[in-house]
Protein backbone atom coordinates (compact mmCIF):
# COMPACT_ATOMS: atom_id res chain seq x y z
CA UNK A 1 0.00 0.00 0.00
CA UNK A 2 1.28 3.45 -0.92
CA UNK A 3 0.10 6.25 1.36
CA UNK A 4 1.16 9.82 0.66
CA UNK A 5 0.60 12.71 3.04
CA UNK A 6 -0.43 15.54 0.73
CA UNK A 7 -1.21 18.20 3.32
CA UNK A 8 -0.32 19.05 6.92
CA UNK A 9 -2.07 21.89 8.72
CA UNK A 10 -2.71 23.18 12.22
CA UNK A 11 -6.36 24.11 12.75
CA UNK A 12 -7.05 26.71 15.43
CA UNK A 13 -10.27 28.16 16.90
CA UNK A 14 -11.77 30.75 14.56
CA UNK A 15 -12.45 33.09 17.49
CA UNK A 16 -9.87 34.77 19.71
CA UNK A 17 -8.89 32.82 22.83
CA UNK A 18 -6.40 35.16 24.54
CA UNK A 19 -9.02 36.28 27.07
CA UNK A 20 -9.83 32.72 28.20
CA UNK A 21 -8.60 31.42 31.54
CA UNK A 22 -6.43 28.28 31.56
CA UNK A 23 -8.51 25.10 31.59
CA UNK A 24 -7.90 23.15 34.79
CA UNK A 25 -7.45 19.40 34.70
CA UNK A 26 -9.44 17.36 37.20
CA UNK A 27 -7.94 14.75 39.50
CA UNK A 28 -8.86 11.84 37.20
CA UNK A 29 -7.11 13.59 34.30
CA UNK A 30 -4.00 14.04 36.40
CA UNK A 31 -3.67 10.34 37.26
CA UNK A 32 -4.78 8.96 33.88
CA UNK A 33 -2.16 7.18 31.75
CA UNK A 34 -0.36 9.39 29.24
CA UNK A 35 -0.73 7.94 25.77
CA UNK A 36 -2.54 8.54 22.49
CA UNK A 37 -5.64 6.40 22.04
CA UNK A 38 -6.68 5.64 18.44
CA UNK A 39 -10.03 5.57 16.68
CA UNK A 40 -10.64 5.12 12.95
CA UNK A 41 -13.99 5.83 11.32
CA UNK A 42 -14.53 4.27 7.89
CA UNK A 43 -16.89 5.85 5.33
CA UNK A 44 -17.88 4.30 2.03
CA UNK A 45 -18.48 6.51 -0.99
CA UNK A 46 -21.40 4.94 -2.78
CA UNK A 47 -21.61 7.67 -5.43
CA UNK A 48 -18.18 9.19 -6.02
CA UNK A 49 -19.45 11.29 -8.95
CA UNK A 50 -21.61 13.36 -6.59
CA UNK A 51 -18.82 13.76 -4.07
CA UNK A 52 -16.80 17.00 -4.18
CA UNK A 53 -13.72 16.00 -2.20
CA UNK A 54 -12.05 19.40 -2.21
CA UNK A 55 -15.20 21.15 -1.01
CA UNK A 56 -15.78 18.51 1.67
CA UNK A 57 -12.25 18.77 3.08
CA UNK A 58 -12.47 22.56 3.15
CA UNK A 59 -15.77 22.36 5.00
CA UNK A 60 -14.33 19.86 7.47
CA UNK A 61 -11.48 22.24 8.31
CA UNK A 62 -13.77 25.26 8.63
CA UNK A 63 -16.18 23.37 10.88
CA UNK A 64 -13.30 21.95 12.94
CA UNK A 65 -12.21 25.52 13.62
CA UNK A 66 -15.78 26.39 14.66
CA UNK A 67 -15.98 23.37 16.95
CA UNK A 68 -12.74 24.38 18.65
CA UNK A 69 -14.38 27.66 19.65
CA UNK A 70 -16.48 25.56 22.04
CA UNK A 71 -13.93 22.85 22.83
CA UNK A 72 -10.96 25.23 22.98
CA UNK A 73 -8.95 23.18 25.54
CA UNK A 74 -8.48 20.54 22.84
CA UNK A 75 -6.56 23.08 20.76
CA UNK A 76 -4.19 23.96 23.61
CA UNK A 77 -1.28 22.29 25.35
CA UNK A 78 -1.10 20.79 28.84
CA UNK A 79 1.21 22.43 31.37
CA UNK A 80 2.72 20.60 34.35
CA UNK A 81 -0.21 18.13 34.60
CA UNK A 82 -2.25 20.98 36.09
CA UNK A 83 -3.95 22.92 33.32
CA UNK A 84 -4.20 23.56 29.56
CA UNK A 85 -3.26 26.88 28.01
CA UNK A 86 -2.04 28.28 24.68
CA UNK A 87 -5.35 27.57 22.94
CA UNK A 88 -4.08 28.87 19.60
CA UNK A 89 -1.43 26.12 19.42
CA UNK A 90 -3.76 24.21 17.12
CA UNK A 91 -4.92 20.73 16.14
CA UNK A 92 -2.92 18.77 13.51
CA UNK A 93 -5.00 17.97 10.43
CA UNK A 94 -3.36 15.75 7.80
CA UNK A 95 -4.68 14.70 4.39
CA UNK A 96 -3.46 11.47 2.82
CA UNK A 97 -4.11 9.64 -0.44
CA UNK A 98 -3.96 5.86 -0.74
CA UNK A 99 -3.48 4.00 -4.02
CA UNK A 100 -5.66 1.08 -2.92
CA UNK A 101 -9.36 0.44 -3.00
CA UNK A 102 -10.82 0.28 0.50
CA UNK A 103 -11.76 -3.36 -0.11
CA UNK A 104 -8.08 -4.16 -0.75
CA UNK A 105 -7.12 -2.49 2.51
CA UNK A 106 -9.53 -4.61 4.55
CA UNK A 107 -7.89 -7.76 3.19
CA UNK A 108 -4.57 -6.72 4.78
CA UNK A 109 -5.58 -4.08 7.31
CA UNK A 110 -3.61 -5.50 10.24
CA UNK A 111 -0.37 -4.87 8.37
CA UNK A 112 -1.16 -1.27 7.41
CA UNK A 113 -3.70 -0.13 9.97
CA UNK A 114 -1.48 2.25 11.94
CA UNK A 115 -0.56 4.20 8.81
CA UNK A 116 -4.06 5.70 8.84
CA UNK A 117 -3.29 7.54 12.09
CA UNK A 118 -1.56 10.93 12.41
CA UNK A 119 0.61 9.74 15.33
CA UNK A 120 1.44 6.28 16.58
CA UNK A 121 -0.82 5.20 19.46
CA UNK A 122 -0.38 3.67 22.90
CA UNK A 123 3.24 4.70 23.47
CA UNK A 124 3.95 6.35 26.80
CA UNK A 125 4.27 10.11 26.23
CA UNK A 126 5.78 11.80 29.30
CA UNK A 127 5.97 15.14 27.48
CA UNK A 128 2.63 16.90 27.88
CA UNK A 129 3.43 19.67 25.40
CA UNK A 130 1.75 17.75 22.59
CA UNK A 131 -1.59 18.20 20.79
CA UNK A 132 -4.53 16.72 22.74
CA UNK A 133 -6.06 15.50 19.47
CA UNK A 134 -4.94 15.00 15.88
CA UNK A 135 -6.70 13.92 12.68
CA UNK A 136 -5.71 12.28 9.41
CA UNK A 137 -8.23 12.12 6.55
CA UNK A 138 -7.29 9.17 4.34
CA UNK A 139 -8.75 9.09 0.81
CA UNK A 140 -8.81 5.70 -0.92
CA UNK A 141 -8.71 5.27 -4.69
CA UNK A 142 -12.39 4.34 -4.68
CA UNK A 143 -13.32 7.58 -2.92
CA UNK A 144 -13.87 5.92 0.44
CA UNK A 145 -12.62 7.79 3.49
CA UNK A 146 -10.98 6.67 6.72
CA UNK A 147 -10.79 9.34 9.41
CA UNK A 148 -7.86 8.46 11.66
CA UNK A 149 -7.99 10.02 15.12
CA UNK A 150 -5.73 9.97 18.14
CA UNK A 151 -6.62 11.61 21.46
CA UNK A 152 -4.41 12.13 24.49
CA UNK A 153 -5.95 10.03 27.25
CA UNK A 154 -4.64 12.20 30.08
CA UNK A 155 -6.88 15.00 28.83
CA UNK A 156 -10.02 13.20 27.70
CA UNK A 157 -11.83 9.88 27.60
CA UNK A 158 -13.76 8.25 24.77
CA UNK A 159 -17.03 9.95 25.80
CA UNK A 160 -15.43 13.39 25.41
CA UNK A 161 -13.93 12.44 22.06
CA UNK A 162 -17.28 11.10 20.86
CA UNK A 163 -19.06 14.32 21.86
CA UNK A 164 -16.42 16.38 20.08
CA UNK A 165 -16.71 14.36 16.87
CA UNK A 166 -20.51 14.52 16.89
CA UNK A 167 -20.34 18.29 17.36
CA UNK A 168 -17.74 18.71 14.61
CA UNK A 169 -19.90 16.65 12.25
CA UNK A 170 -22.97 18.72 13.21
CA UNK A 171 -21.17 21.96 12.31
CA UNK A 172 -19.85 20.42 9.09
CA UNK A 173 -23.24 19.19 7.88
CA UNK A 174 -25.14 22.30 8.98
CA UNK A 175 -27.06 20.42 11.69
CA UNK A 176 -26.03 22.81 14.44
CA UNK A 177 -28.95 21.76 16.65
CA UNK A 178 -27.03 18.50 17.20
CA UNK A 179 -23.98 20.25 18.64
CA UNK A 180 -23.18 19.05 22.18
CA UNK A 181 -22.16 22.03 24.28
CA UNK A 182 -19.18 21.12 26.46
CA UNK A 183 -19.20 21.46 30.22
CA UNK A 184 -15.68 22.65 31.06
CA UNK A 185 -16.02 23.12 34.83
CA UNK A 186 -17.91 20.18 36.34
CA UNK A 187 -14.95 17.79 36.25
CA UNK A 188 -12.89 19.93 38.63
CA UNK A 189 -15.93 20.53 40.85
CA UNK A 190 -16.43 16.79 41.28
CA UNK A 191 -12.74 15.90 41.42
CA UNK A 192 -10.61 18.91 42.40
CA UNK A 193 -7.01 18.69 41.16
CA UNK A 194 -4.08 17.99 43.46
CA UNK A 195 -0.45 19.09 43.53
CA UNK A 196 1.63 16.85 41.29
CA UNK A 197 4.16 15.95 44.00
CA UNK A 198 1.31 14.55 46.07
CA UNK A 199 0.13 12.39 43.15
CA UNK A 200 3.47 10.82 42.18
CA UNK A 201 2.83 7.58 44.07
CA UNK A 202 -0.61 7.21 42.51
CA UNK A 203 0.53 7.88 38.94
CA UNK A 204 3.32 5.33 39.35
CA UNK A 205 0.72 2.71 40.32
CA UNK A 206 -1.39 3.54 37.26
CA UNK A 207 1.65 3.39 34.98
CA UNK A 208 2.72 0.04 36.41
CA UNK A 209 -0.62 -1.53 35.55
CA UNK A 210 -1.15 0.13 32.16
CA UNK A 211 2.36 0.14 30.66
CA UNK A 212 4.25 -3.12 30.31
CA UNK A 213 7.36 -4.30 28.55
CA UNK A 214 6.69 -6.73 25.74
CA UNK A 215 5.22 -6.87 22.29
CA UNK A 216 1.46 -6.68 21.97
CA UNK A 217 -0.77 -7.56 19.06
CA UNK A 218 -4.17 -5.97 18.61
CA UNK A 219 -6.72 -8.39 17.16
CA UNK A 220 -10.39 -8.19 16.28
CA UNK A 221 -13.14 -10.78 16.74
CA UNK A 222 -16.79 -10.58 15.76
CA UNK A 223 -19.60 -11.82 18.00
CA UNK A 224 -22.73 -12.33 15.91
CA UNK A 225 -26.02 -11.81 17.71
CA UNK A 226 -26.75 -15.56 17.60
CA UNK A 227 -23.50 -16.30 19.42
CA UNK A 228 -24.18 -13.55 21.93
CA UNK A 229 -27.60 -15.01 22.69
CA UNK A 230 -25.94 -18.38 23.35
CA UNK A 231 -23.46 -16.73 25.73
CA UNK A 232 -26.28 -14.94 27.53
CA UNK A 233 -28.02 -18.27 28.15
CA UNK A 234 -24.77 -19.77 29.47
CA UNK A 235 -24.24 -16.73 31.70
CA UNK A 236 -27.62 -16.92 33.44
CA UNK A 237 -27.88 -17.93 37.08
CA UNK A 238 -30.14 -17.33 40.05
CA UNK A 239 -27.82 -14.46 41.02
CA UNK A 240 -27.89 -12.84 37.55
CA UNK A 241 -31.02 -14.10 35.77
CA UNK A 242 -30.83 -11.55 32.94
CA UNK A 243 -27.20 -10.76 32.08
CA UNK A 244 -26.55 -8.03 29.54
CA UNK A 245 -24.75 -8.52 26.24
CA UNK A 246 -21.78 -6.66 27.67
CA UNK A 247 -21.54 -8.86 30.78
CA UNK A 248 -21.85 -12.12 28.87
CA UNK A 249 -19.29 -11.22 26.19
CA UNK A 250 -16.87 -9.54 28.60
CA UNK A 251 -16.78 -12.51 30.95
CA UNK A 252 -16.44 -14.95 28.06
CA UNK A 253 -13.34 -13.02 26.97
CA UNK A 254 -12.08 -12.87 30.56
CA UNK A 255 -12.34 -16.65 30.82
CA UNK A 256 -10.38 -17.22 27.62
CA UNK A 257 -7.69 -14.76 28.66
CA UNK A 258 -7.27 -16.92 31.76
CA UNK A 259 -6.91 -19.97 29.53
CA UNK A 260 -4.18 -18.23 27.53
CA UNK A 261 -2.17 -17.24 30.61
CA UNK A 262 -2.52 -20.69 32.18
CA UNK A 263 -1.88 -22.66 29.00
CA UNK A 264 1.68 -23.73 29.82
CA UNK A 265 1.49 -24.15 33.58
CA UNK A 266 -0.72 -24.88 36.55
CA UNK A 267 -3.16 -22.03 37.26
CA UNK A 268 -1.41 -19.60 39.56
CA UNK A 269 -1.46 -16.08 38.14
CA UNK A 270 -4.16 -13.66 39.23
CA UNK A 271 -6.36 -12.38 36.40
CA UNK A 272 -8.13 -9.11 37.20
CA UNK A 273 -11.04 -7.94 35.04
CA UNK A 274 -11.59 -4.21 35.33
CA UNK A 275 -14.73 -2.75 33.74
CA UNK A 276 -14.43 0.94 32.85
CA UNK A 277 -17.52 2.77 34.14
CA UNK A 278 -18.64 6.07 32.64
CA UNK A 279 -19.77 8.30 35.53
CA UNK A 280 -21.74 10.76 33.36
CA UNK A 281 -25.00 8.82 32.88
CA UNK A 282 -24.96 7.60 36.48
CA UNK A 283 -25.40 10.91 38.29
CA UNK A 284 -26.38 14.58 37.92
CA UNK A 285 -24.51 17.77 38.67
CA UNK A 286 -24.34 18.43 42.42
CA UNK A 287 -24.82 22.18 42.17
CA UNK A 288 -27.62 22.49 39.57
CA UNK A 289 -28.95 19.00 38.86
CA UNK A 290 -28.02 19.16 35.17
CA UNK A 291 -26.89 16.20 33.10
CA UNK A 292 -23.17 15.43 33.08
CA UNK A 293 -23.23 14.16 29.49
CA UNK A 294 -21.27 17.12 28.16
CA UNK A 295 -18.52 17.11 30.79
CA UNK A 296 -15.08 17.32 29.16
CA UNK A 297 -12.14 15.30 30.44
CA UNK A 298 -11.88 11.89 32.08
CA UNK A 299 -14.99 11.09 34.08
CA UNK A 300 -14.70 7.36 34.62
CA UNK A 301 -14.22 4.88 37.42
CA UNK A 302 -13.46 1.17 37.46
CA UNK A 303 -15.25 -1.92 38.74
CA UNK A 304 -12.68 -4.64 39.29
CA UNK A 305 -12.87 -8.33 40.11
CA UNK A 306 -9.78 -10.41 40.92
CA UNK A 307 -9.80 -14.13 40.09
CA UNK A 308 -7.31 -16.12 42.16
CA UNK A 309 -7.35 -19.77 41.04
CA UNK A 310 -5.68 -20.89 44.28
CA UNK A 311 -8.02 -19.09 46.61
CA UNK A 312 -11.33 -20.20 45.28
CA UNK A 313 -13.95 -22.68 46.43
CA UNK A 314 -14.14 -24.22 42.96
CA UNK A 315 -10.73 -25.94 43.17
CA UNK A 316 -9.72 -24.64 39.75
CA UNK A 317 -7.31 -26.85 37.81
CA UNK A 318 -7.73 -25.11 34.46
CA UNK A 319 -10.02 -22.59 32.82
CA UNK A 320 -12.57 -25.26 31.86
CA UNK A 321 -13.39 -25.57 35.58
CA UNK A 322 -14.68 -22.00 35.60
CA UNK A 323 -18.34 -21.40 34.87
CA UNK A 324 -19.20 -18.38 32.75
CA UNK A 325 -22.14 -17.69 35.06
CA UNK A 326 -19.75 -17.44 38.03
CA UNK A 327 -17.58 -14.85 36.30
CA UNK A 328 -20.69 -12.89 35.36
CA UNK A 329 -21.81 -12.93 38.99
CA UNK A 330 -18.40 -11.69 40.16
CA UNK A 331 -18.20 -8.82 37.70
CA UNK A 332 -21.85 -7.91 38.24
CA UNK A 333 -21.21 -7.65 42.00
CA UNK A 334 -18.20 -5.42 41.35
CA UNK A 335 -20.28 -3.14 39.12
CA UNK A 336 -23.05 -2.98 41.73
CA UNK A 337 -20.46 -2.10 44.35
CA UNK A 338 -19.29 0.73 42.13
CA UNK A 339 -22.86 2.02 41.87
CA UNK A 340 -23.80 1.52 45.54
CA UNK A 341 -20.65 2.70 47.28
CA UNK A 342 -18.20 4.49 45.02
CA UNK A 343 -20.79 6.71 43.34
CA UNK A 344 -22.36 7.55 46.70
CA UNK A 345 -19.00 8.98 47.78
CA UNK A 346 -18.51 10.75 44.45
CA UNK A 347 -21.91 12.41 44.73
CA UNK A 348 -20.65 14.18 47.84
CA UNK A 349 -18.10 15.86 45.60
CA UNK A 350 -14.94 17.75 46.50
CA UNK A 351 -12.41 16.15 48.80
CA UNK A 352 -14.55 13.10 49.57
CA UNK A 353 -14.86 12.23 45.88
CA UNK A 354 -11.14 12.78 45.29
CA UNK A 355 -10.20 10.71 48.33
CA UNK A 356 -12.40 7.85 47.15
CA UNK A 357 -10.84 7.94 43.67
CA UNK A 358 -7.31 7.89 45.12
CA UNK A 359 -8.26 5.03 47.45
CA UNK A 360 -9.47 3.07 44.44
CA UNK A 361 -6.10 3.59 42.75
CA UNK A 362 -4.28 2.70 45.96
CA UNK A 363 -6.16 -0.60 46.13
CA UNK A 364 -4.44 -1.64 42.90
CA UNK A 365 -1.09 -1.57 44.69
CA UNK A 366 -2.42 -4.11 47.21
CA UNK A 367 -2.41 -6.72 44.44
CA UNK A 368 1.39 -6.45 44.33
CA UNK A 369 1.55 -7.56 47.96
CA UNK A 370 -0.10 -10.91 47.23
CA UNK A 371 3.21 -12.21 45.89
CA UNK A 372 1.78 -13.54 42.64
CA UNK A 373 1.90 -12.37 39.03
CA UNK A 374 -1.20 -10.31 38.35
CA UNK A 375 -2.57 -9.62 34.89
CA UNK A 376 -4.79 -6.56 34.83
CA UNK A 377 -7.24 -6.47 31.90
CA UNK A 378 -9.22 -3.30 31.22
CA UNK A 379 -12.62 -3.77 29.51
CA UNK A 380 -14.38 -0.86 27.80
CA UNK A 381 -17.72 -0.78 26.00
CA UNK A 382 -18.10 1.97 23.38
CA UNK A 383 -21.85 1.46 23.06
CA UNK A 384 -23.33 4.64 21.60
CA UNK A 385 -19.97 6.31 21.08
CA UNK A 386 -18.91 7.60 17.65
CA UNK A 387 -22.34 7.00 16.14
CA UNK A 388 -24.08 9.74 14.15
CA UNK A 389 -20.71 11.18 13.11
CA UNK A 390 -21.84 12.34 9.66
CA UNK A 391 -19.84 15.11 8.00
CA UNK A 392 -22.27 15.27 5.09
CA UNK A 393 -21.16 12.15 3.24
CA UNK A 394 -23.00 9.56 5.32
CA UNK A 395 -22.47 7.78 8.61
CA UNK A 396 -19.43 5.60 9.20
CA UNK A 397 -20.05 1.92 8.54
CA UNK A 398 -17.20 0.82 10.78
CA UNK A 399 -15.63 2.10 14.02
CA UNK A 400 -12.27 0.60 14.85
CA UNK A 401 -9.94 1.20 17.80
CA UNK A 402 -6.68 -0.42 16.62
CA UNK A 403 -5.20 -3.47 14.90
CA UNK A 404 -1.72 -4.84 14.35
CA UNK A 405 1.52 -4.97 16.29
CA UNK A 406 2.24 -2.60 19.16
CA UNK A 407 5.84 -2.20 20.27
CA UNK A 408 7.29 -2.63 23.75
CA UNK A 409 6.60 -0.38 26.74
CA UNK A 410 3.17 0.41 25.41
CA UNK A 411 -0.23 0.58 27.00
CA UNK A 412 -1.70 -2.89 26.63
CA UNK A 413 -3.94 -5.51 28.25
CA UNK A 414 -7.18 -3.90 27.18
CA UNK A 415 -10.35 -5.01 25.44
CA UNK A 416 -12.76 -2.67 23.63
CA UNK A 417 -16.27 -3.73 22.62
CA UNK A 418 -18.03 -1.86 19.81
CA UNK A 419 -21.52 -2.27 18.36
CA UNK A 420 -21.25 -3.87 14.92
CA UNK A 421 -24.69 -3.92 13.36
CA UNK A 422 -23.17 -4.43 9.91
CA UNK A 423 -22.79 -8.08 10.96
CA UNK A 424 -26.44 -8.18 12.05
CA UNK A 425 -28.33 -6.01 14.51
CA UNK A 426 -27.07 -6.57 18.03
CA UNK A 427 -23.71 -7.98 16.95
CA UNK A 428 -20.48 -6.76 18.55
CA UNK A 429 -16.83 -6.47 17.58
CA UNK A 430 -14.09 -7.00 20.12
CA UNK A 431 -10.65 -5.48 19.74
CA UNK A 432 -8.07 -6.83 22.17
CA UNK A 433 -4.57 -5.55 22.91
CA UNK A 434 -3.09 -8.49 24.84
Amino acid sequence: MELNIVSRELITPSSQTHHLEPYKLCLIDQISPKYYFPVILFYSNSDAKLFDLSKTLTQMKISLSETLNLYYPLSGRAKDDQYIDDFQAGVPFFEAKINWQMSEFFQREIEFHNQLLPFQPFGKTPNNNIPPIAFQVNIFACGGIALGIVFYHMIMDAATMSNFLKSWAAFSSGSTHKVINPNLVEGTILFPPKEIDFLNDYTSVVNRFFFNEGEYTAKRFVFAIESIQTLIEMAKSKHVPNPTRNLAVTCFIWKHIMAAYWADSEPNDLITACQVMNIRPRMKSRHNGDSLDGVVGNLVGHAGSVFDPNNDHQNVKNSSDIKLSDLVRRLKEAMEGFEDYFLCQVKKGGEEASSEMLEQVGNLSLLDKLGKPNHFISFTNWKGFFKEVDFGFGKSFKVEPILGKIMSNQCGNMVILVDADRWGKGSMEMTSVI
